[in-house]
């Protein structure tokens, strides 16, 4: 069974994805220094070298779906305006907005879920599926790839999920990128949902 808390440990000093954490504690056989060492391996470093940094640049990445009913708004910051004004970055954002239009995340994070939420899901999820019982961490993968953006597959590439393609990005192009906050906007909908990364 994986150790979550090593997976959330691992995940906030290196920026990798749960898929490629829970790689590394797998082929390390649960070993957080020899799973680091496997993710370093892996480029993940490069990721790491990024967190500290300032991302105060940015760009607003928009999905228009083509009924005009529905709009995906999301800002994607980044580090210098070089990179906020690149072709690249544009094409970044405006996929994210797509996944979002797609698969209506609630969260951007696994941080930013609310325990209460998640003890919630777990108990309903134990209560009405008895087979599950003892293994949360299914549970759990489920509940974050239904509910939270980065856990997504994308939408026009399953093999890979927003992370993947998130981390893919940061080491292209060598800058800190937030996915900061989106917006879904729908015709005759007086809420608008409102998301905000709270990492």
């Amino acid at each position: 069974m994986v150790d979550l808390e090593k997976v959330k440990e691992i995940r906030n000093i290196t920026g990798a994805s749960i898929k490629y954490v829970i790689e590394a504690l797998d082929t390390s056989n649960g070993d957080i220094d020899k799973a680091m060492k496997y993710l370093r391996e892996k480029g993940f470093d490069k990721l790491q070298k990024r967190q500290n940094k300032v991302a105060s640049q940015g760009i607003i990445g928009f999905y228009y779906h083509n009924t005009k009913k529905m709009c995906v708004l999301v800002e994607i910051l980044c580090e210098t305006d070089f990179a906020a004004n690149s072709d690249d970055m544009l094409k970044f954002a405006n996929q994210i907005a797509l996944n979002i239009a797609a698969l209506s995340p609630k969260f951007i994070n696994i941080e930013d879920v609310p325990q209460s939420l998640i003890d919630e899901y777990v108990k309903d999820c134990e209560e009405s599926n008895v087979a599950e019982r003892k293994n949360n961490s299914n549970i759990l993968s489920k509940f974050y790839e239904e509910n939270v953006l980065m856990c997504q597959k994308m939408f026009n590439d399953p093999s890979k999920t927003i992370m993947d393609y998130l981390n893919e990005f940061i080491a292209k192009i060598g800058e800190k990128i937030v996915i900061s906050k989106f917006v879904i906007m729908k015709l005759g909908e007086d809420v608008v949902q409102v998301v905000t990364n709270k990492s």
